[in-house]
């Protein structure tokens, strides 16, 4: 019988690809983005050092009051707003863009274009 791997051992796999080809570094941090079932993530990350130099979720009070779902096209385009607008705050305008092994379309993409839209460079 032929076994399939699961969806997601294979984005694992997926991640892991893109993560071998670049980092975030101080200059150019990266923004990771992770998508449960449920809601999104999405961090700034300085990988020299190890450090979370921002954040933003659906699971935050202010954010989850301003939607009406958290795992919608919608929420992913308002969390893009949320952390683009943290960022260009603490002076990071530019950033590598990590889609965390996911597929670039759909929620990914809308939180993408949102932090462009924003001021973001990637």
């Amino acid at each position: 019988m032929v076994s399939k791997e699961s969806r997601s051992e294979i984005r694992a796999k997926k991640h892991m690809r893109i993560r071998n080809r670049f980092s975030g570094t101080a200059e150019r941090p990266r923004l990771a983005v992770f998508r449960s079932n449920n809601h999104m993530y999405a961090q700034i990350i300085d990988d020299t050092v190890g450090n979370t130099l921002v954040s933003a979720s659906t699971v935050e009070k202010e954010v989850k009051a301003e939607l009406e779902k958290t795992n919608n096209v919608d929420a992913a385009a308002y969390l893009g707003q949320v952390i683009a607008k943290r960022a260009l705050d603490k002076g990071i305008d530019t950033v590598v863009f990590d889609r965390g092994g996911f597929i670039y379309q759909g929620k990914v993409a809308a939180l993408a274009d949102a932090a462009r839209e924003a001021g973001l460079k990637f």
